[in-house]
């Protein structure tokens, strides 16, 4: 796995958005917070075009994009926004300059497509917060994403949950959004998750999707040799007029009854104000007790 170096103060950062549209008053907050850290902000150079609800055309977005990863001075790139888009730009990156000077791609939610298409070429990235959201994150979001950046030891403590199933594990960790993986599936952009832990999360899906996307990760081998899992936010869940009748949580433990690794439910990450950074790619450890659950990870590079 080839993995980003650790960011310094002076160090370059720059802000892109390969999905939906954002505007400069929504990025002040972000960039305010970034420079305080000791960071130079760098603004793609058509983040601020609109094509209807996108940041631009596909040209627009994938010209910044791959100038972000090409210019050998920016040392990570924030994805500034989610929606929906990334998917029509993947299939035009050229992403050979990032395997020799490689940087950190950060970001959630839609972002789960380039997480996923780099954790398929062997290059590590952060599921972390975003730039729209970084006036709303908590102060805990918002340091796990810093101490990730900058190579702290990054300690993210969860509550209990009823129905965690208990463990120890220690592997590298690949996952993102739900919905996102699911639509990857059988694609150059899937995942491998053999002897890795897992994470899931999704926003504002109906429960009976929910149960057609873990039968499918299930149909596709997705936890046949699975270390761990990892259940972040299930946001906003909808049901239908004739009620689905289970849980989200009700649905992941019926499907996964007899596989044997560790399970943690309501884990700070996904779509939430306390969006914890979780770095892709890297050996982290993942604890889960009747007391306490705990993932701790540390970029060595």
């Amino acid at each position: 796995m080839i993995i980003p170096k650790k960011l310094t103060k002076g160090d370059k950062i720059g802000i892109i958005s390969t999905a939906r549209k954002i505007s400069l008053e929504e990025l002040k907050p972000a960039i305010h917070i970034l420079e305080s850290w000791g960071l130079e902000v760098v603004l793609g150079t058509n983040l601020l075009e609109v094509d209807n609800q996108f940041s631009g055309t596909v040209h627009q977005r994938t010209a910044d994009f791959q100038s972000m990863i090409d210019d050998e001075s920016i040392r990570a790139i924030l994805c500034a926004r989610g929606g929906y888009g990334s998917i029509q730009i993947i299939d035009n990156i050229d992403f050979s300059s990032l395997k020799k000077n490689p940087k950190w791609i950060v970001g959630y939610s839609d972002v789960t497509v380039l997480h996923s298409h780099l954790n398929t070429l062997g290059i590590a990235s952060m599921h972390a917060t975003m730039p729209i959201n970084f006036s709303t994150n908590t102060d805990k979001a918002l340091q796990s994403l810093r101490k990730s950046l900058f190579g702290l030891e990054n300690n993210i403590k969860c509550k209990t949950h009823p129905f965690n199933k208990l463990g120890s594990v220690e592997a590298e960790i690949v996952g993102g959004n739900l919905s996102i993986l699911y639509s990857l599936l059988g694609s150059k952009s899937d995942i491998n998750t053999n002897k890795k832990i897992l994470f899931i999360e999704d926003l504002d899906e109906y429960l009976y999707h929910i149960d057609r996307m873990i039968i499918s990760l299930k149909r596709n081998g997705k936890f046949d040799n699975l270390k761990g899992l990892i259940i972040g936010g299930m946001s906003e869940m909808n049901d239908n007029d004739i009620p689905f009748g289970k849980t989200s949580v009700q649905i992941i433990l019926e499907h996964l009854e007899s596989f044997d690794f560790p399970i943690c439910f309501d884990f700070p990450a996904g779509h939430m104000d306390d969006n914890n950074a979780i770095v892709f790619g890297i050996n982290s450890r993942l604890i889960i007790r009747e007391k306490k659950v705990i993932l701790s990870s540390k970029i060595q590079a």
